[in-house]
């Protein structure tokens, strides 16, 4: 007589992002819809996350990619060397060919924008603790083109673009996507206020007059 077949443990994940009520989202929709992923710690800075992968030492870190005292980068750098089995997967609002390659590059498995769906986020999961690479698919040319170093490859630094800060370039993709001030505001988990001045500051650096020519701006560096 065979032997029933034993149920396969959930995949370990950890939260990453600086933002309470989107982490507090995640874990909600992972432990609602699925068994396949189970949440064992969450982090909304670098220092705490180094610290909570370090004690549960997690399958998958899902890692927001700006973050105030740093952003995933930083993480994957602190972390890596001495935990090499944890696989990291960036889920960020950001789809910026710079945010991408950076944190490819400092060891992230993938990196997927916070427009997935939840059954979409977790076969990316168990797609990156299967040893997949998985990304969002515009994403994916970015990381062909700079890693195959072959000219109109996407461009990993722009002194233009590096003048403004991870917030002010977030703020400025959904502005050049046609958000109101208002809805972006509600994507960042910011204020309206905030986004005015953030815009106000783009405005200022990048030398600009209105929101077209911000848009065309951003077009130009494949912001949006």
């Amino acid at each position: 007589m065979s032997e029933t077949p034993q149920p396969k443990a959930p995949i370990s994940v950890f939260l990453v992002d600086d933002h309470a009520l989107f982490r507090a989202g995640v874990r909600t929709e992972l432990d609602s819809i699925t068994d396949e992923v189970r949440v064992v710690g969450e982090a909304g800075s670098v220092a705490e996350a180094v610290a909570g992968i370090a004690r549960t030492k997690p399958q998958v870190v899902l890692l927001d990619v700006h973050m105030p005292d740093g952003g995933g980068a930083e993480v994957l750098r602190r972390v890596r060397t001495d935990l090499p089995d944890v696989v990291f997967l960036a889920l960020s609002v950001s789809d910026a060919a710079e945010d991408v390659i950076a944190v490819i590059r400092a060891g992230a498995r993938g990196y997927v924008t916070k427009t997935i769906s939840s059954k979409e986020l977790v076969r990316a999961i168990a797609r990156v603790a299967e040893g997949d690479a998985v990304f969002s698919p515009r994403l994916a040319g970015f990381v062909l083109d700079a890693f195959a170093d072959r000219p109109g490859s996407a461009p990993i630094s722009d002194p233009e673009l590096d003048l403004l800060t991870p917030r002010e370039r977030d703020v400025l993709r959904l502005l050049a996507r046609g958000y109101a001030y208002k809805e972006i505001a509600s994507e960042l988990f910011i204020s309206v206020k905030t986004v005015e001045t953030h815009v106000s500051s783009v405005l200022r650096k990048t030398q600009l007059s209105n929101r077209y020519e911000l848009s065309r701006w951003a077009s130009d560096r494949r912001l949006v």
